[in-house]
Parts: structure tokens; sequence; C-alpha cells
């Protein structure tokens, strides 16, 4: 830790992590250094709590006690993310004002010529390449836009990887075509230790995303030996990142306005011959392109970030932009927020003794109190009736089921959607299940995740959900910020929508949902853990809800399933079973009919 007497507080702390390395800087209030230093890989979506933890910890042992912070992190491109950040950081530097977005934002910051925080005069946009890629702009008015940043499978456009990558695969294709193996390929050879081709593969297959991008600076040093292959190699990862820019820019402003490219990351920073050719392909597709290079660390931004919050006055009443990270908003209130507590939370009375009942004992409780939740559930059966009718209406007409929760509400919503296609032939899209965080949180806890409403709506939005769906939302308290987000954007964009929860006095909000199921099965008897009655509750309300919507659909004759796909052999049996019961033929007879009706029971003549 640096002593720091000679310089002028406050201090301000810079912390920029990308997929391969993160740095932290400490810098005085004259902008002067005091000190810095690297750590591991910043990419939050790479890092669990406990990874993310070690990382800012080790951080913050190194520093003195900064007054601010800056903190850019690649991944944390939702609120989500950015709160699971800012736990850590409350955690860390106690009572430290924490400026937390992404590390494409920083960078954009610490732009040549960069005012500071906030909109630039004019629209610019950031090229980075790095070990990864992306292009991230801004306009005057602060809209934002970006092109890439999917990672090395689904993206990473003229990076490090992706240069590497192609660099092998061109040495390969080359001397398939012409038996002879190239320069390139020799270098590439000696950089991963293989002793001939073929051992490339092993090599590949096995090697990440650092391994492959650590390949570029063979490529880079073949092109300035005039290799043919590698200078192909560069110009096309030149012109894919152009292409991006540009893409960029024209999601912010018009073709013939000025804008300002910035290009950085350590590609482009380290390799100036490359970075010429990017500028000279962004000027030809973009005639009033401003083209420079960033020349110091885009941790510099985050210094720039973190220093904006202490200029700012009365901030705990009234948050700044840069304590809001940047163009995003904090998080709402949760769009019901009554002063009551709710049910979920409550103690229940009858297992006040809980830890200290005989095993037998307390079974026997909790098993009483599934029977108290499955009658509460009975008293809301004509809305579940209403429901029932709104989805066979709705699956019937084309439309689809959306169930939207988070942790164990998400998952028996998954797990419903899940069983349709084989019980009852539906497909796959008709009944959907959507989790807060996505399918990582079906076998783990995602923090935060349901805090955000704004991914609620997004996950509507890119599921293409309209007017001839049902968006069912499953939030046990009833106050889930994911599932009213998702509720609020399938409601403007006319879908009808229901919620699913146990708090009897909750409300409807400005019209949503359409409809509430709420049964009233009290206090959990371990307080809180809405795994237990109310998710026994939940259970039984989704299995009436698509049960007796595909009755109603004709998918069920008596209490037999006659439209189950027959994929296993389980299955293969049962239908075999129903086929019997309902024409009495015997077992083989059974079994050739199936077989010739593509084991499709509907297309069985019952008398």
């Amino acid at each position: 830790m640096a002593t720091a007497l000679k310089f002028q507080r406050p201090f301000t702390l810079g912390i920029e992590g990308g997929g391969t390395r993160t740095t932290a800087l400490l810098a005085d209030a004259r902008g002067r250094e005091i000190e810095r230093a690297t750590f591991g890989p910043g990419n939050v979506r790479l890092l669990d709590d406990r990874a993310l933890v070690k990382l800012l910890r080790g951080i913050g042992k190194l520093f003195e006690k900064p007054d601010a912070i800056g903190l850019g992190l690649a991944g944390a491109r939702n609120e989500s993310d950015r709160q699971r950040v800012r736990a850590v950081v409350g955690k860390i530097w106690k009572g430290t004002p924490c400026h937390v977005t992404h590390d494409l934002e920083v960078a954009l910051v610490a732009r040549p010529g960069g005012p500071g925080p906030g909109p630039p005069a004019r629209a610019t946009v950031l090229v980075l390449s790095g070990t990864g890629s992306c292009c991230f702009g801004m306009a005057a008015d602060g809209r934002t836009a970006k092109m890439g940043g999917w990672g090395h499978v689904l993206g990473d456009k003229g990076s490090g990887f992706e240069i590497g990558l192609r660099g092998l695969k061109a040495v390969v294709f080359y001397f398939d075509r012409d038996g002879a193996w190239s320069r390139l390929g020799e270098r590439l050879l000696a950089a991963t230790n293989c002793n001939e081709p073929n051992d490339l593969i092993d090599w590949a297959s096995q090697a990440d995303k650092d391994a492959m991008a650590a390949l570029a600076p063979e490529v880079f040093a073949a092109a300035k030996k005039r290799d043919r292959i590698a200078r192909d190699v560069l110009a096309g990862a030149a012109g894919m990142l152009a292409k991006d820019a540009v893409a960029c820019a024209g999601k912010l402003t018009k073709k013939n306005s000025r804008v300002d490219f910035v290009l950085s990351g350590g590609v482009l920073r380290n390799q100036p011959t490359f970075a010429r050719t990017v500028a000279l392909e962004i000027k030809t597709r973009w005639p009033k392109a401003n083209v420079s290079t960033q020349k110091r660390d885009g941790v510099w931004g985050a210094i720039v970030l973190g220093a904006a919050l202490l200029k700012e006055t009365n901030s705990q009443a009234q948050p700044s932009k840069a304590q809001r990270g940047g163009q995003w908003r904090d998080e709402p209130a949760s769009p019901q927020s009554p002063v009551h507590l709710p049910a979920t939370e409550e103690r229940n009375r009858r297992s006040m003794n809980l830890d200290k009942l005989p095993t037998q004992s307390a079974i026997t409780l909790m098993l009483s109190e599934e029977a108290r939740g499955a009658g509460a559930v009975l008293g809301e059966s004509k809305k579940i009736a209403r429901i029932v009718g709104w989805v066979a209406a709705a699956l019937k007409n084309g439309g689809r089921l959306f169930y939207v929760g988070a942790g164990t509400s998400g998952r028996l919503g998954v797990l419903d959607a899940s069983e349709c296609p084989p019980t009852f032939r539906a497909k796959p899209e008709q009944v959907q299940g959507i989790i807060a965080g996505g399918p990582r949180a079906l076998t783990r806890s995602i923090e935060g995740a349901e805090d955000d409403s704004d991914a609620g709506a997004a996950a509507v939005q890119f599921r293409g959900v309209g007017k001839k769906d049902v968006v069912i939302g499953i939030a046990a308290s009833g106050r889930t910020p994911f599932v009213w987000g998702a509720m609020e954007a399938a409601a403007r964009r006319g879908a009808r929508t229901a919620l699913v929860c146990f708090d009897p006095k909750l409300k409807r909000r400005a019209g949503v949902p359409h409809l509430i199921v709420a049964p009233a099965i009290g206090p959990e008897v371990l307080t809180g853990s809405t795994r237990l009655k109310a998710g026994t509750a939940t259970k039984l309300i989704l299995n009436c809800i698509t049960t007796l919507a595909m009755v109603r659909l004709g998918k069920v004759r008596g209490n037999l399933m006659v439209d189950l796909d027959p994929k296993n052999k389980k299955l293969r049996d049962r239908a075999v079973r129903i086929v019997q019961m309902l024409t009495g033929a015997e077992e083989g007879e059974a079994w050739q009919g199936l077989e010739k009706c593509g084991w499709d029971i509907r297309r069985i003549n019952f008398p």
C-alpha cells in the first residue's frame, strides 16, 4: 500500500475489469497517479459471488481507502449486475460513494479530449478490440448504441481472439489446398508448442479465449514480414471492425453527420498499423468520421466517474446521473409497496418451537400446513377457472402461455411448461417459462436477478409477446420487480396478464395484472421459506391451469391422455395401455395400431 503522503486528498479509486485482467488505479485530487496494480479477470458474468468478493477485496487490501470509487466491469450491462457489484463494494468500502457501470462506459469517458462524465458534444463511438471486441456509442442527447460484445462464441469480430482463430483456420486451409505449410503456420506451431499441423486439432479444442487471443501477436508479426495469409486475416478483421463501428454510429445519428470514432483496447493501442487500417476503413464508410486512438487506459475513465461523485451536492436526497450508473436509472421501487408485512414473511404461531419438536411431530405439522395451503387454493377456484379459459382460447387461436417468476416461483413455472410437450404433445413454444437470471438460475441463485424490472420487460419483448398471448406472473410475496416488469410490458403489448401470489391484500396497479390469484395460505412453517407451502400451492395452481386448458382443447378422453408424445419406452407403454383401455384391443394389436398411426393416439378409431 502506498503511503500517499505527498498527494492531495480526496483520493479516487478507478477499477476497470475485462475478460482477461482488471486494472486498479488510485489518483489524487489533481489527477496524479498514486499507485496502480493489475489483477485477474473482471467480467461479472463469469465470476460467481465468491470470485467477485475475492477480486474486489484483493484490490481493497492493496490500496489506501479512497474517498470515491469509479468501477467499470465487463458484463455489468443491467441493473441486476450493477446491484450485485454494489452489494460487494458496500461490504469492502463501507460508506464510500461508488459509480458502478460497465467497462465500455469507462473507456468512452477516457476518450481523447473527453470532458468528463455525461454525454459527449457529438455522437461518439468507441471501437474496442482487445481479447474480445465491441463497439459502444453515445449521442449528444445521451442515447446509447452497441454492436458486438456477444463474447467469443457469438461475436468478438476483429478481436485478438478472432485474429488468432482466423490465423489458425487460414493456415490449415492453405495447407489443405496447396500442400505446403506456410510461414505463419510455422509461427503458430511454435507459439502453441505443437510439433505438426495435426497437433493443432487437440490444442484448439482445449484452448480457452485467452490462449487463442495470445496467437494474435504472431499474426501481426507475420504480417510485418509481408506474409500474405496474415495480411488477409488482418484486412478481414479491420473491415469487420469498421462495419460494426459504422453500424453503431448509424443507430445514433444520420450518415452525413460528423462522428468521433475512438479506437481502444490492447489490439488497437499496441498495433498502430492495424489501427490505421481500421481508421481508413471507417473513413471510407463514414466520410465525416473523426478517428483517434485512445492513448491512456480506460481505467482513467473510471477515475473521472468516481471523482464526479465528490462534486455532487445533496447526493443522498437527489441521486446524480453518475450515481445511477450513466444512462441507466436506478431500480424503481417495487410497484406494490404496501406498508404491511407480506404474509410470506410473517411468523407461523404453530411452528414457533419448530427447532425443539420431535421429528415425527414436525412432519405432522408441516403436512398439516400443506393441507391448509391446498384448502386456500380451492377458495380461488373461480379465478383459476377464468385463467384456464384464457389459456385454452389463446392456445386454440395460435397464442402462447408464458410463466414468469424468480427463484422457486420461476423454477416451478419452467417445470410446468417443460411437462406440456410430452404430456399433451404441445409444441415447446406454446407454453414457456421465463425465470429471472436465465438458465443458470434453474440450478443456482443469481443474486439480484429478481430485482431487475427492466430485465423482466426485456424478456417479454424478446419472446415477442403479443395480443394472442397470456402471461402469468408468479411471485410468492407479490412484489418481485422482475415479475412486475414482465407483466407491465406484456399488458402494454396487449397480452392478458395474471399474477399468482400469496398476499390476499395485494392490489392491481394501473390495471395490471388483469387478475390476481392470491390464496390466503398463511405463514410458512419456516418463516419466509416460500419453497414450502407457497411452492406447493403454486404447483397446484399451475397444474390446474395447463391440465384443464389441455382438457378443453380435446387432449384428454375421460381421464386418459390421448395426445401424449410417446418418445420413450415408458410413454410408449402408457400409450399402448391407453389404447387398450379405450378400445379393448390386445397389447400386440394396440402396439401395431399405434405404429401405423405414427404413435398418435388420436388417430386410432375409438368405439
